[in-house]
């Protein structure tokens, strides 16, 4: 089973971040139930869990909460079909991800082989978890009208939380790990 490293934003920047998610499922009927906004800083397969936790623990027992930069919109064509609001890729945002992914390596977990692929994002809008498949024609107008707003703005990363691969939020969480 595939586990998410995430990072999770303070309750201003969260509001400010729903308020787009809501406009574009609502617009295209997408939700039932919002999934909740997040950063995925490392994927982590079949992990031991308990000494997962203990290195991820290790790793941020000096981060205190700090910000990030929302910088534009990226889309992911078919077949993700994935509207997501693109995070500047410097600071301590991308040295925790270059750090979970090195240190978890360096421990012999199977995480990602080349973070280089991967664009740091705040997915808005996709096919996961939707209530209904939406079509190119609305991916691609979703992607348009997003990229004609201005999505360039600071945010507060509060947490960092251990998350198994379901939309709820409950039973999702495995453990949260609160920045200082």
């Amino acid at each position: 089973m595939k586990y998410y490293l995430v990072a999770l934003f303070d309750k201003n920047t969260y509001k400010r971040l729903e308020k787009i998610q809501i406009e574009l499922s609502n617009k295209y009927n997408l939700y039932s139930k919002l999934p909740k906004l997040h950063i995925t800083l490392e994927i982590i397969e079949d992990p031991n869990l308990d000494k997962l936790q203990e290195i991820i623990s290790n790793i941020l027992k000096d981060y205190k909460k700090f910000q990030v930069k929302i910088k534009d919109v990226i889309c992911f064509y078919p077949p993700y079909k994935s509207v997501n609001l693109k995070v500047d890729e410097e600071g301590p945002i991308t040295d925790l991800s270059k750090s979970f992914n090195k240190i978890l390596g360096d421990h012999k977990f199977n995480v990602r082989d080349n973070i280089k692929d991967w664009d740091l994002h705040v997915s808005i809008a996709n096919t996961n978890f939707s209530s209904r498949e939406w079509s190119r024609e609305e991916f691609v107008q979703a992607c348009t009208l997003l990229k004609s707003q201005k999505c360039d703005f600071w945010g507060t990363i509060e947490k960092i939380e251990l998350w198994s691969p379901i939309n709820d939020y409950d039973k999702m969480i495995i453990h949260s790990y609160q920045l200082k």
